[in-house]
């Protein structure tokens, strides 16, 4: 921000002035003044105290006198202990208002050819059930990660990786062959997703009719699952999958386009999007081929009865399966050959993967193996680990069909932004089109904003009618206020106002507006921040303490109505720019706000 570094240059040159002695900008700590003190910045004079010899009040009144004798920026000062609070005069947040004006994308910074490529995986779905509430948190913190690097300067690939083989697959697969009469999604008027989904649950409830009888007869619970007729029917229709038998891999086929058509229809409403998708029955083969190479270098070895492992005990881990005894590959198998596939596809400087937390030691293992096996960006691979996702209910099972389906959630939080915008009315004088394109601009963005001003780290509670209130901290709420702000925009247009390139910096503003202006300017060190932590609660907490902000000057100053029109255009250059970082902040959660609501 210009006016910290202007104000940092002129703390040094005091130093110097004042006492003789250098010190270099890194040691002046200057930081947002507290909102029980008066002022806008705070410096914390103590490491100055060895340079004055004096005590921490005397030392604070000295720097301050000599800035409002030197700096123009700062137009007066308080000493609170070993803290000096400085006001920062007018004129210069009007100038720094004109910078943010200048900039259509503030605090955006685009990609070069030269810049880092960073691949962020997410949504990583299976082809036996439809995507639900967990896949929504993955999908929309991937994506939004996705947008925050990117903003940062990064070249970004999203990818996903379905998984679309397996014994799960199989059991969908066999309870549509065996109990599924030839239904399709057109003689059903079922999704795709939907329609796998429902056969995935049908298997489970034969299987639970069949291990019960079992158990009944004395075997454990295992037992029964291992005697189980149709786990042994599914197990055997893996191994002709894996044989590559065509009436299975054509069944295998048909049912996965059919889910991938309702996959990608789900995906479409929520507006998250891939560069590349890969698919685990391309990329398990590649795995077992990187890890039989990793076996004839030594970097594994090979039990009596045939096991591939990899040993990381030195590691303060355990030993790590990579081949069953039959020559199988498991899940870490098909992760590295994933990573090689894209390796060879991208010149990749960092790897995302976005998993929740109960994968933590998974990619733990992963990062050292990829290192292992030499790939670049093994060491370095980051697990954008996540909490859980929860209803008020309680958990979600998706083989006793009791998950929450993410198709059946978009569409009630859309039919009640709907209800409510009407009971509101917020609808009033539109077109059926432009009533229909908000309900799902609102409760889509009611849907998004919850998931994601948690902090990722946490397990979360999802509560639908919570996050569609119009008031607090919420997606309609920032929604709405946009929307004002676009109102005003169009109401000073029709009165023939044009928006000046630069305002003049001659006047007095009030404190809230110079306020609403540093807490603007801060946009761009949030998402440089967001983009660190890979955190984009930050954007979505920023973007709500703005609006709140904006709100309350909103309420106490007229904007159009106000005599002054120096001031009545400075207001409207001010709202201006507090709707494109709103518009900014959203678009970077990938939530869209609407001009008219």
């Amino acid at each position: 921000m210009g006016i910290e570094q202007q104000i940092t240059g002129s703390v040094v040159a005091g130093i110097k002035a004042l006492y003789g002695a250098e010190v270099d900008a890194a040691q002046v700590q200057l930081q947002k003044t507290k909102k029980e003190f008066k002022g806008h910045l705070t410096l914390v004079v103590f490491p100055f105290l060895r340079i004055s010899k004096k005590g921490p009040e005397q030392t604070a009144e000295a720097i301050g006198e000599y800035l409002v004798q030197h700096e123009p920026a700062v137009a007066s000062y308080n000493v609170i202990k070993g803290f000096l609070n400085l006001t920062v005069a007018s004129g210069c947040w009007i100038g720094l208002l004109n910078e943010l004006n200048a900039q259509p994308h503030y605090g955006i910074r685009e990609a070069t050819a030269d810049s880092p490529l960073v691949m962020v995986e997410y949504s990583s779905p299976n082809t036996n059930k439809p995507l639900h509430l967990g896949h929504v948190r993955n999908n929309l913190l991937g994506y939004s990660l996705s947008q925050i690097l990117a903003a940062n300067g990064n070249r970004v690939v999203k990818t996903n990786i379905v998984n679309d083989r397996g014994i799960h697959i199989c059991k969908s697969m066999l309870a549509w062959k065996k109990w599924g009469e030839g239904a399709t999604p057109e003689s059903t008027g079922k999704k795709g997703d939907h329609l796998i989904g429902d056969f995935y649950v049908l298997f489970s409830n034969k299987l639970k009719e069949e291990t019960a009888a079992l158990e009944a007869q004395g075997m454990t619970k295992e037992e029964a699952e291992a005697a189980s007729p149709l786990m042994q029917e599914a197990r055997e229709m893996l191994r002709q999958w894996e044989a590559g038998n065509p009436e299975v891999r054509a069944l295998w086929k048909m049912m996965n386009d059919w889910v991938y058509a309702g996959f990608d229809e789900t995906y479409r409403l929520m507006g998250v999007s891939f560069d590349k998708i890969y698919y685990e029955s391309d990329t398990y083969l590649e795995g077992k081929a990187k890890v039989l190479e990793g076996l004839e270098k030594g970097i594994f070895y090979r039990r009596e009865d045939g096991s591939v492992w990899a040993d990381l005990t030195k590691e303060g881990l355990d030993e790590k399966l990579l081949l069953r005894a039959d020559g199988t590959s498991v899940y870490m198998t098909q992760d590295i050959g994933t990573a090689k596939l894209r390796f060879d596809d991208f010149p990749i400087n960092k790897m995302i993967y976005v998993v929740g937390n109960e994968q933590n030691y998974h990619f733990q293992v992963l990062s050292i193996l990829l290192d292992k096996l030499g790939f670049a960006f093994g060491k370095g691979l980051v697990h954008f680990s996540y909490g859980m996702v929860e209803l008020p209910e309680g958990k979600m099972k998706s083989r006793e069909g009791t998950v929450v389906d993410a198709d059946d959630l978009m569409e009630e939080m859309i039919n009640t932004a709907r209800e409510t915008s009407q009971e509101l009315g917020k609808l009033d004088g539109l077109t059926k089109e432009e009533s229909e394109n908000i309900a799902r601009m609102v409760g889509l963005g009611a849907l998004k904003y919850f998931l994601l001003k948690v902090d990722p780290r946490k397990n979360m509670t999802f509560n639908p009618k919570e996050s569609i209130d119009f008031n607090g901290n919420t997606g309609p709420f920032i929604q709405y206020t946009y929307a004002r702000i676009c109102s005003v925009l169009r109401k000073a247009a029709e009165q023939g106002i044009s928006l000046p390139a630069a305002l003049p910096t001659n006047f007095e503003i009030s404190e809230k507006e110079e306020g609403l202006i540093q807490l603007l300017a801060n946009f761009a060190s949030v998402v440089k921040e967001a983009g660190d932590t890979y955190s984009p609660a930050l954007i979505a907490n920023y973007t709500y303490d703005l609006v709140k902000e904006f709100n309350q000057f909103y309420h106490d100053y007229s904007i159009l109505h106000e005599a002054d029109e120096q001031l009545k255009t400075f207001r409207l250059v001010l709202s201006a720019n507090v709707a494109k970082v709103v518009k900014e902040g959203m678009a970077l959660l990938g939530i869209e706000v609407p001009e008219r609501m």
